[in-house]
């Protein structure tokens, strides 16, 4: 089978009951967000902005409980922010299983091999020796930190911790090979970083997953290179959706960054030439989503939005009317399926109801379409039946030119930041003093410094002073 067949099975008898129920309106996937804080401040994405006076905020780990239980979604993915960093994620994780919810944690991957070793420290013992020396021999560990495992107390093995099983899956964002993904999320080193937890993962037991927004400037042959190399790593399975110009991404584009959101981000007529090869893709790879959802995205048909399918809680609320627009936040489930006017949204044969939705086809609001049957065609179910039901594609053979190809921007000294180090390394800017740290000083958190990282802040002055000593060099030149 391309999916467990429990996940599978769970799955499609939550949409027969309400089908059975004749249930109007009713919740598919669950998108969680019990905080907005971020170690990484993302191109494209608008939530620091959108949520820049809650950044500080949580959302109760009862409440987070409460909700799922309320709108009874079979799935969870429980997003951000970055989920690592809420502090009872352990507890939520464990919450939501209890439920009998499918979870996938989508996280930047920045903190999940940190994770992964409180894992082992706390089942630690002779058995998973073998296990150790694989990741130390994969530089995955380091010997101090094999040593912390081993010598794991008490404290230490009664800790919540996220453990392998069939009903989570990491969800690793990665939108691009090494330069493309360390460039959008404005850090060099976290495509590698990205990587490495994948491999840590899977070596440990996990099932891994990923999600990619494709953009205007994305090269469909890098998508390509990219699937098969995370193919390569035996990743479970990866969701891809277009990159639309939500309000709080263009602001958050035009605010912060000074640049213009059309040159980013995809109209209709775009996404469909970027995806013209996704079912492709979706024979080749295991791609998440339904074969009726990957003919939408290559223009093939037209879908209604569904967005009550994948409703968003967070911080204030039920947020409505879906993940990437914001009218208003509602303190229910139903009470947000109710009031909101829902035939004002979305694109309906090719037109927009709200000119905010005409560009929109992002799996959040169309995934679930097709598993729904909207705008059914003959032929839809057996469509639906069969990529869920057929064989797995086989990894991708993985070979020396290909992790060559996916390592190809600050691993070979081709990073995004390359021209800025070059700068701030200089003769002349140092004899300028631009900067107080050289390349590789430590940072305040201990790691090498990053230009542009302040952490789930808007606050780009290092960055700024930084591209306006490249213009000035320029000038000179």
């Amino acid at each position: 089978m391309r999916f467990p067949f429990a996940l599978t099975k769970k799955i499609a008898s939550h949409i027969i009951k309400h089908k059975l129920r004749k249930t109007p309106k009713f919740a598919m996937v669950l998108q969680l967000e019990p905080l907005h804080t971020c170690n990484l401040t993302c191109t494209g994405c608008g939530r620091i902005r959108e949520y820049s006076t809650s950044l500080k905020d949580m959302v109760p780990l009862e409440q987070c409980l409460a909700a799922a239980a309320e709108c009874d979604a079979p799935m969870v993915s429980i997003c951000g922010g970055e989920p690592l960093i809420y502090p009872k994620i352990e507890d939520l994780i464990n919450g939501l299983l209890e439920q009998g919810r499918v979870i996938y944690v989508c996280t930047n991957g920045m903190f999940m091999r940190k994770k992964m070793r409180d894992y082992l420290a706390a089942i630690y013992s002779p058995a998973i020796e073998p296990m150790l020396q694989k990741l130390l021999a994969g530089k995955l560990i380091t010997e101090k930190e094999a040593e912390v495992i081993r010598q794991s107390d008490d404290t230490a093995k009664k800790k919540a911790v996220i453990r392998p099983t069939q009903w989570m899956y990491w969800n690793v964002h990665v939108d691009g090979l090494e330069f493309t993904h360390d460039l959008i999320v404005e850090r060099e080193g976290v495509f590698k970083e990205c990587v490495e937890a994948i491999k840590m993962a899977k070596i440990c037991g996990y099932q891994v997953a990923t999600n990619t927004t494709v953009y205007r400037e994305t090269d469909v042959a890098e998508i390509e290179d990219m699937f098969k190399y995370l193919s390569s790593l035996e990743v479970d399975g990866h969701t891809i959706s277009p990159g639309y110009d939500y309000d709080a991404a263009k602001k958050d584009m035009v605010s912060r960054l000074g640049k213009d959101p059309k040159q980013f981000f995809l109209t209709r007529d775009m996404t469909r030439q970027k995806f013209a090869k996704i079912e492709q893709w979706g024979q080749a790879f295991t791609i998440f989503g339904t074969p009726v959802y990957q003919e939408f995205l290559a223009g093939k048909r037209e879908l209604t939005c569904t967005a009550w399918a994948i409703p968003t809680y967070n911080v204030k609320g039920w947020k409505a009317p879906c993940y990437l627009m914001t009218d208003g936040h509602y303190p229910g489930y139903q009470e947000m399926l109710a009031k909101v006017p829902w035939e004002k949204y979305g694109v309906v044969d090719g037109k927009a109801r709200d000119p905010r939705c005409e560009h929109c086809m992002v799996h959040c609001g169309y995934d679930p379409s097709g598993a729904l049957g909207t705008n059914y065609q003959s032929g839809d179910n057996w469509k639906n039946f069969k990529y869920n039901f057929g064989a797995k594609p086989k990894p991708y053979p993985a070979s020396p030119e290909l992790a060559k190809r996916a390592f190809n921007g600050a691993t070979i000294g081709k990073g995004h930041l390359a021209e800025a180090k070059a700068i701030i390394n200089s003769p002349a800017a140092s004899a300028r003093g631009a900067f107080s740290r050289k390349e590789g000083d430590p940072g305040s958190n201990g790691h090498p410094a990053h230009v542009g990282s302040h952490c789930g802040t808007t606050d780009t002055a290092e960055r700024d002073a930084l591209l306006e000593k490249i213009q000035d060099t320029k000038k000179a030149e």
